[in-house]
């Protein structure tokens, strides 16, 4: 390995973060479309939480089962880091959206109000998540 080379944790944080941001991305550009795409913005909110959170917890080095459950996660997070109490138990709301609307025979909707306040929620964790962790660790 190179001297300047990111170790294996460092690379996984950043392909969480990366996949986080993604999800924040697509989530945003979702709500643009005529109508807005309000199911899909609430899976990617909720993926974009669940992905910084695992970022979190792998720099951390505490390992997880495979899981969507965001009340589990942020449960996690928040032992690391009690401040994100409330953070992580208002983000554990979007769990739901995991499976919610991604299947037939769920035929109700979120509102566009609910879906920004979605999107709003997944950009403030992924930024509390990115501005804990070095610099090294973000995406480029």
């Amino acid at each position: 390995m190179a001297p300047d080379a990111p170790d294996v944790r460092t690379l996984e944080v950043r392909g969480w973060l990366l996949r986080a941001s993604e999800d924040l991305r697509a989530g945003r550009h979702d709500l643009t479309a005529m109508p807005p795409l309000v199911n899909d913005v609430v899976f990617h909110a909720q993926q974009c939480v669940e992905k910084a959170m695992k970022a979190y917890l792998v720099h951390r080095e505490q390992t997880f089962r495979k899981t969507h459950n965001l009340t589990e996660l942020g449960g996690a997070v928040a032992r690391l880091e009690p401040a994100w109490t409330d953070l992580m138990k208002h983000a554990s709301l979007l769990t739901e959206f995991a499976w919610r609307f991604r299947y037939p025979g769920e035929p109700a909707t979120v509102s566009r109000q609910d879906a920004e306040q979605a999107i709003a929620l997944a950009g403030k964790v992924l930024d509390e998540v990115m501005y804990r962790l070095p610099s090294n660790c973000r995406p480029a």
